[in-house]
């Protein structure tokens, strides 16, 4: 689509904004794209990076881990791109110390990563202990994930997994485990990481693990008991552990910001903020306010009594469950990387009725956003600014931290001249500086992510990661991307100080790559070499053995 013009009755503005203001304080119409600004961060603000357990540790069935969902699933033929795994991925558990002098280069303030449950619950409770004694050791920050989408798969068989009420109690003892034996070092825990795409993905269109389709009422399912797992565990180390560990439990959610196709037209302004309630809304709205957003309620509930259900397909919380579960979040985690227009469409009930199709809303993009990676994530860094607004306004100003944002490239072929990633962090990094100078109390950043990884049903076809990882080669190499040396900058000077510095950043950074770029050129001669060694040669010493055997057979037999 073409950029709407932006033009109306000045008085029928006007009145919408006052309509609307007055339910909820958020303002459709101030979506002003004003220039770059510089400046610095608050005191204190923390610049991180993250990846999680499945993306990046490899090591899928060793010392001792057990199944994931996502391993049973990558292991299917024709569920990722080129039936990829994360078997091996970064080789992150091997490489703890490696990394780590990454993240010190880079100077972080704080490392974002997971913990895998069917890892720690059998044996791996000291890999984890290593890992955050090492961060701590180099003044990295451990932000600590419990849920980074790989359920036990003995969970998935035996109970359905987030379909089933147990999940709770199931995911309360494992989160107590960790606050038992790693709450001493780790002030800042994450229940679920974008619990959106574990429910929609996993249980509605089945992309993701487990690979479900449930249409219409998985999604809604397995979110309710996601909320109400992520509550118990607040009430857990609030109950148990706050006091003597002084920590903080909050939640990630991830979402795209929806912006009204025409600012001047109601029924745009109301399909974009449905967008936004049945993504973060979803989530955001029962623990911060204790119930489902009004709209997900009417329209679900519509829909489910024009099917002829006598029931909402929304389950229901009780008076006491919306209580316990208000204000269980000592933070808010925001994942964030694209945008959307949105305008109203109604979907006939008789089509079979879906998450998409309950919300009535259609996604536009402008042909002009720069796409430069993933099929669904558009540079728009404005909409950045306008989600953390939004969430200012319907939440009463939390305290937030950027869990995940950041930009992929898809391409098979080495490039480490990313400019198109250092002008998204570029812009991105500013509106959120603009969010904060709007007063969104923004205390940290994390760019997605550290490293190349194995991006879910993508495989490894996208590269989110700062730094390159050649999969090719069995040690699994890390070479700084150009995008390493901006972020460095901007942590270095908290901010952006002035024109000058910013321009010459860029060019800094890539003048670096282009000499990586040259050692890269003999890669493929590398894994050549590396298959010459590991294949070719213990082959033909193998068949030049058979040979000599059967010459020696046959000059033995001639002998007698």
């Amino acid at each position: 689509m073409m950029l709407p013009q932006r033009v109306g009755p000045v008085c029928h503005v006007l009145v919408l904004v006052l309509c609307l203001s007055a339910a909820e304080d958020f303002d459709w119409s101030a979506n002003n794209h004003d220039s770059f600004y510089y400046g610095t961060f608050p005191n204190g603000f923390s610049w991180g990076a993250g990846g999680s357990a499945y993306q990046t540790e490899g090591a899928w069935d060793k010392d001792g881990k057990g199944l994931s969902i996502w391993d049973v699933f990558t292991h299917k033929k024709g569920k990722t791109f080129l039936n990829d795994t994360g078997d091996s991925s970064c080789d992150g558990y091997y490489k703890i110390k490696d990394d780590i002098s990454l993240m010190k280069e880079m100077n972080l303030n704080h490392y974002r990563f997971s913990i895998s449950w069917p890892r720690i619950m059998p044996t791996g409770i000291r890999y984890y202990d290593v890992l955050i004694d090492e961060l701590l050791e180099n003044k990295i920050t451990p932000i600590v994930t419990l849920y980074h989408w790989d359920l036990p798969q003995v969970l998935q068989e035996k109970y359905g997994g987030w379909q089933n009420i147990s999940m709770i109690n199931y995911f309360n003892d494992f989160a107590n485990l960790c606050f038992e034996r790693y709450g001493d070092r780790v002030k800042h825990w994450i229940t679920f990481n974008n619990p959106w795409s574990v429910a929609v993905e996993g249980y509605e269109t089945g992309e993701h693990a487990p690979g479900l389709k449930l249409r219409g009422t998985g999604a809604y399912r397995a979110a309710h008991h996601i909320i109400k797992a992520h509550a118990k565990v607040w009430h857990t180390y609030d109950s148990q552990w706050r006091s003597k560990q002084k920590g903080m439990v909050g939640i990630s959610l991830s979402g795209d910001w929806g912006e009204p196709v025409d600012i001047t037209n109601q029924k745009d302004i109301e399909a974009a903020e449905r967008y936004v309630q049945f993504y973060i809304g979803w989530f955001a709205t029962p623990i911060f306010h204790g119930d489902y957003p009004q709209v997900m309620k009417d329209f679900i509930g519509r829909k489910s009594a024009l099917q002829g259900l006598g029931t909402s397909r929304l389950p229901t919380f009780s008076s006491q469950e919306k209580s316990y579960i208000k204000g269980t979040s000592d933070f808010l985690g925001v994942g964030h990387f694209t945008t959307r227009y949105i305008t109203q469409k109604s979907y006939p009930s008789n089509r079979g009725t879906t998450y998409f199709s309950d919300r009535d809303v259609a996604e536009l993009v402008d042909p002009r956003w720069p796409d430069p990676g993933s099929e669904w994530l558009y540079s728009v860094p404005w909409g950045f600014r306008r989600l953390l607004n939004f969430m200012k306004t319907h939440y009463g100003n939390p305290m937030i931290y950027i869990t995940e944002n950041g930009v992929s490239e898809k391409m098979m072929c080495t490039e480490l001249c990313d400019d198109w990633r250092i002008k998204y962090y570029k812009d991105y990094i500013n509106e959120m500086l603009k969010a904060i100078r709007d007063g969104v109390n923004v205390k940290g950043y994390t760019a997605w992510s550290l490293l190349d990884k194995f991006e879910w049903d993508e495989g490894y076809s996208e590269r989110f990661g700062l730094y390159y990882v050649d999969f090719r080669n069995q040690n699994k190499p890390r070479y700084p991307k150009a995008s390493v040396q901006f972020y460095k900058r901007i942590i270095q000077s908290n901010g952006f100080p002035g024109q000058r510095e910013v321009e010459t950043w860029k060019r800094k950074a890539t003048e670096t790559c282009s000499t990586s770029n040259q050692l890269l050129a003999a890669d493929p001669l590398t894994s050549h070499m590396e298959m010459v060694t590991e294949v070719v040669v213990p082959t033909v010493c193998t068949l030049c053995i058979l040979i000599s055997a059967v010459f020696l057979m046959f000059l033995l037999r001639k002998r007698n």
